[in-house]
């Protein structure tokens, strides 16, 4: 599901992520903030990688089972997309539980930075586990992270075969769903203006997506003049790589339609969210949100009231923290196929 470009002005300001989120059913998305100070736990049964939050955090989620989208107080951005190649391999016991529904969060949570947030994956190894999630029909969910900081760094983390891949560079600003990363990046050579030949794809395809993407993002100016020229532009790449209605495959939930779009701008705190069903942007400025430990829980319903307009900062109302997704129930405990 998705499609997550970052963007980098002039002297590096501003830093913007934009986001799509395409799926094959209307996810019931809200948007959260979460204080500092949150106890939480991976989920599994046994072992579950523990920890309190660090960072407050402002997130949009799926179901209300997990955050999908979101930054927090440091502004570090995180985005989890699909990815139908994720594997996690069968539970180790001795390593640390993860749910997927908190691999996000878990993120957002603990780090300030990309390179803090790397540091600590290569050398405290966790273990993903799988979940299950829909309304009309129940799907396996395969996630791939994308972090990215207010200095514009970024890391695309991948889970395959069992193994953690790491790809963390500048320059991995483009990320959609399949293949794998380093696929996607070879695949790149092949078109115009990236070393080949090939004309610019068209398809609703996951990998004719990442080459489009990549194309216009080359084409944004350096200096865009104003901040509201930034995001514009931002978003008119986002909207070009949208996925329209009517568009599915049935093994495939990421080619789907788009069903909302975040824009966050790293550099001023601000976080822009649209509805492919509204016509109307709206935002939160991260800066003026209280995320120090006791402030709350805070929720802003999008599922019942999708036509809000503007800033809503001031709109989030007090609420119970929704519950986290379980990992799929284990069939097995192993441990040569742990992710290390």
């Amino acid at each position: 599901m998705c499609s997550r470009i970052v963007w980098k002005g002039r002297n590096g300001k501003p830093v913007i992520v934009g986001r799509n989120m395409d799926w094959f059913e209307d996810m019931k998305t809200n948007l959260w903030i979460f204080p500092a100070g949150i106890e939480r736990d991976g989920l599994t049964a046994v072992n579950p990688l523990k920890w309190t939050s660090k960072y407050g955090s402002l997130v949009a989620t799926a179901y209300d089972l997990g955050a999908a989208d979101g930054m927090n107080e440091k502004r570090l951005d995180g985005n989890a997309l699909f990815l139908s190649e994720s594997s996690y391999g069968g539970r180790d016991e001795d390593l640390p539980g993860l749910t997927l529904s908190l691999w996000l969060q878990f993120y957002l949570d603990n780090f300030s930075t990309v390179e803090e947030a790397i540091s600590y994956t290569e050398k405290h190894p966790y273990q993903l586990r799988p979940t299950t999630a829909g309304l009309a029909e129940k799907k396996t969910i395969r996630l791939h992270l994308s972090l990215s900081d207010i200095t514009g760094d970024t890391a695309i983390i991948e889970y395959v075969d069992g193994e953690r891949l790491v790809y963390h560079d500048r320059r991995y600003r483009v990320m959609t769903n399949s293949p794998t990363y380093d696929q996607q990046i070879e695949g790149l050579k092949r078109y115009k203006g990236f070393g080949g030949t090939s004309d610019l794809p068209g398809s609703a395809k996951a990998a004719d997506r990442f080459v489009r993407a990549a194309f216009y993002l080359q084409q944004l100016p350096d200096d865009p003049g104003s901040e509201r020229q930034a995001i514009a532009s931002v978003i008119s790449v986002m909207r070009n790589i949208t996925q329209p209605f009517g568009i599915s495959a049935p093994d495939e939930p990421n080619t789907s339609p788009t069903r909302w779009r975040t824009i966050a701008d790293l550099t001023s705190g601000f976080y822009y969210f649209e509805s492919t069903t509204s016509p109307f942007i709206i935002w939160v400025d991260t800066g003026k949100i209280d995320f120090c430990m006791g402030s709350g829980v805070r929720k802003l319903d999008l599922a019942d009231s999708p036509d809000r307009i503007g800033n809503v900062t001031s709109q989030f109302q007090p609420a119970a923290p929704y519950e986290p997704l379980e990992p799929d129930p284990e069939e097995t405990s192993v441990s040569d196929t742990a992710i290390a």
